[in-house]
């Protein structure tokens, strides 16, 4: 006759296979985990689903069929003690290889072993033996006068793995120091409650849940892990483009310098002091790994406009229309677009060139337009040296979108010229 702890145990035995399957699938399905953590997870998931599989098979031979399959309750029983009993182990060797890494060389691990070893002969003794437990002839489980011998070397395993977990505290992450601790404690707790309750199999369900608990801590201490290496990659490439933005004004500058330290000192004097400001805008933009204020980009902008007024003089005209200056921007933005439009706008056999630089704020987000009246320059180009304001451009594209999910649009001018806009959204 079914009573109603078997029906609770039933209860358990499934949720936990539910919950294990769901283990597996994810385990097999998260590609953010790193092959040492998911080869683990997708072995243990793999061995609770076997136990608690023998678990359910054990409990339907025992609970609804005839005295005929007492070879399936004992066969049922035996799966299901000896795959249980190495989930312990497992966790020795995973702990380890959090850790110390060369587990054949840590005493533990053999302690381990040889425990799982002392278990398994301790229960095949017992297939042929009524001392820890066995089944009467009409399909009944009974425990014998030396069952708690049995759990004795999973026991001392979970106490190594104790000893081990805080042996190695200072090696761990702070996830995973909970995750082990949350799966060496609730089942301990399970299987005490479940020594001193005959029939109520609450370490079957413990069991699943904190090895659950578990694989959700590793796996959102590796996501985290994931998401800062991404990060510092972004970094590091933000950095890196940044750095292949080749500012040719600089040879021209000190071009100019040179010759106006002949013919008008005074004037060379204050391009090496505008050139100056300029140089250590630039090289404190390059350090930075976020974006900075626009006043900062455009304070940045005018000391490289000034230093270009003085060599194009009345070739270069430059209007700003900046109502609106409250948001921020990767360095080494503007700058770059506005040093394209001289350079392939200023020409003397052609009218001067006038630049219009103007910010507006739109309902998603702020807009930045670099317009000019240049010939502007063909989408596709051949010679190397024709590609350059392409790959600035492209530079400068994708460090906006890198570092605010901003974009970059080019487009002819209404009356020629070239119009660059750049588009970067409220921060949600």
């Amino acid at each position: 006759m079914i009573t109603f702890v078997d029906l609770i145990n039933y209860g358990f035995a499934v949720t936990g296979l539910v919950v294990a399957i769901m283990g597996i699938v994810i385990t097999i399905s998260a590609t953010y985990m790193n092959r040492q953590d998911r080869t683990f997870f997708i072995h243990f998931f793999g061995v609770l689903i076997v136990y608690i599989s023998s678990d359910i098979i054990s409990q339907i031979s025992l609970y609804l069929l005839g005295p005929e399959f007492v070879f399936l309750s004992k066969a049922a029983l035996f799966s299901e003690s000896f795959f249980s009993a190495l989930l312990p182990p497992l966790l020795t060797v995973y702990i380890l290889q959090s850790s110390v890494k060369k587990v054949l060389k840590q005493p533990v691990f053999w302690a381990a072993v040889s425990l799982i070893l002392v278990y398994d002969a301790l229960l095949i003794i017992t297939q042929f033996t009524k001392g820890i437990y066995y089944f009467s002839d009409d399909n009944v489980y009974h425990r014998g006068p030396f069952y708690a011998v049995l759990l004795i070397p999973p026991a001392l395993i979970m106490l190594t793995n104790f000893i081990t977990l805080f042996q190695n505290f200072k090696l761990l992450s702070k996830r995973q120091k909970k995750a082990f601790l949350c799966y060496l404690t609730i089942p301990l707790f399970c299987m005490l409650v479940q020594m001193n309750f005959y029939g109520l199999l609450l370490i079957v369900i413990g069991t699943s849940v904190s090895a659950m608990i578990m694989f959700l801590y590793i796996l959102t201490d590796q996501v985290n892990q994931y998401l800062k290496q991404r990060e510092e990659n972004l970094e590091a490439q933000a950095s890196i483009l940044v750095l292949q933005m080749r500012p040719h004004f600089i040879y021209n500058t000190m071009t100019s310098i040179y010759y106006l330290c002949e013919q008008d000192p005074k004037k060379a004097m204050k391009t090496i002091d505008v050139f100056t400001n300029y140089l250590r805008q630039n090289f404190s933009a390059i350090a930075k790994h976020e974006t900075i204020p626009f006043s900062e980009e455009l304070a940045h902008v005018r000391a490289y406009l000034e230093i270009e007024k003085t060599r194009f003089e009345e070739n270069l005209y430059v209007d700003f229309d900046i109502p609106y200056s409250a948001f921020r921007i990767p360095p080494l933005t503007l700058q770059p677009i506005v040093e394209n439009s001289v350079k392939y706008g200023v020409d003397p056999e052609l009218d001067p060139l006038h630049i219009t630089i103007s910010t507006r704020e739109i309902s998603s987000g702020s807009e930045i337009t670099v317009s000019d009246t240049g010939p502007g320059f063909p989408e596709s180009m051949e010679k190397e040296d024709d590609r350059e304001p392409h790959i600035a451009l492209n530079n400068i594209r994708e460090r906006l979108a890198l570092m605010c999910n901003g974009t970059l649009t080019i487009t002819p001018g209404e009356n020629g010229g070239t119009v660059v806009t750049i588009f970067i959204p409220f921060k949600k």
